[in-house]
């Protein structure tokens, strides 16, 4: 008998200073302004990046030159409580339309003005011999929790702002 061992997926969450519609809002149609400038997969440097809002809606960066590549797509759009899209780049972050993980970010009111964001990526088996390795590298301060850290940081101004 041969026993396979399934990497775990990548659970992370933050504590967000925002309703969840705000926080949902700033986490999807906000992407491009939180995500860091020096997480791209063009070529050019980073312009933006794009949740198209719908149900099959393409997740994708722009870079500079205008050129688009994709990430993924929406696989369920529930505002203001739920979000999940496909990531289809492979262990070296290039797209593979061929591989699909899921990302799923689920906003839970925590009080009047707060919202617990949980996130979990999950399916990294489907990345063969090289998902712990990815496994490691979206579980490190680079990774997963860098990039709610900086979410959690905008949507916090934002909100203070609207105050």
């Amino acid at each position: 008998m041969t026993a396979t061992i399934t990497p775990t997926p990548v659970r992370k969450s933050v504590r967000v200073a925002a309703p969840a519609e705000r926080a949902f809002q700033i986490f999807t149609a906000g992407i491009g302004r939180w995500w860091p400038r020096t997480h791209h997969i063009g070529a050019s440097d980073l312009e933006t990046l794009v949740i198209e809002p719908r149900e099959g809606g393409r997740w994708f960066e722009r870079g500079i030159d205008g050129v688009e590549c994709e990430i993924g797509k929406v696989l369920i759009w529930d505002p203001p409580s739920r979000l999940v899209l496909n990531w289809q780049l492979n262990a070296d972050f290039s797209f593979d339309p061929a591989l699909i993980t899921e990302v799923e970010v689920r906003f839970i009111a925590d009080g009047e003005n707060a919202t617990r964001v949980e996130l979990e990526h999950r399916d990294l088996e489907r990345l063969g011999d090289r998902a712990e390795a990815f496994r490691q590298q979206i579980d490190s301060p680079g990774g997963w929790d860098g990039l709610l850290q900086l979410f959690s940081q905008t949507a916090s101004q934002t909100q203070e702002q609207s105050s």
